[in-house]
């Protein structure tokens, strides 16, 4: 089992790493050329810049029971379909049952932007989201591993 990671400003990266390397566990961040990553604690994989040309690294490279952290619902449907498990930093558990929710939810939004409407962007990130995150990560990886 390994952890793959959408690096592309992932918020956790530190906080994923830190508990693979005390777990004992691969890390593969999977990044495109606008973002810079130099790290020695895990591998690094930089791919062109295009559309999901880091989501679609990804995918080739999971599987079934690797771990995949995104923020990205269409990527971690994908995810899923492969037998992966997917987290999202906040430490929301991508599932069957929350998918259909998820990517209507996101078809909406972006109807509503092309219409000339705006959506709320993310808040700042809060020291009790990376603790929520790493419970998650924490017990995802339990089940995994059992």
């Amino acid at each position: 089992m390994k952890i793959l990671v959408d690096a592309d400003a992932c918020p956790v990266t530190d906080l994923i790493v830190r508990e693979a390397t005390r777990q004992n566990l691969e890390v593969i961040l999977i990044t495109d050329t606008s973002h810079i990553l130099n790290r020695t604690d895990a591998q690094v994989i930089t791919v062109e810049k295009g559309s999901d040309s880091a989501d679609f690294k990804l995918v080739n490279l999971v599987k079934s029971g690797d771990l995949v952290v995104t923020q990205d619902y269409g990527l971690a449907a994908m995810v899923l379909a492969k037998g992966g498990r997917a987290l999202n930093q906040n430490g929301l558990v991508y599932s069957e049952q929350n998918m259909d929710t998820l990517l209507f939810t996101r078809h909406v939004a972006k109807k509503v932007r092309m219409a000339g409407g705006r959506t709320k962007g993310p808040h700042k990130r809060t020291k009790e989201q990376d603790e929520d995150f790493l419970r998650a990560l924490k017990r995802m990886l339990d089940e995994i591993q059992q």
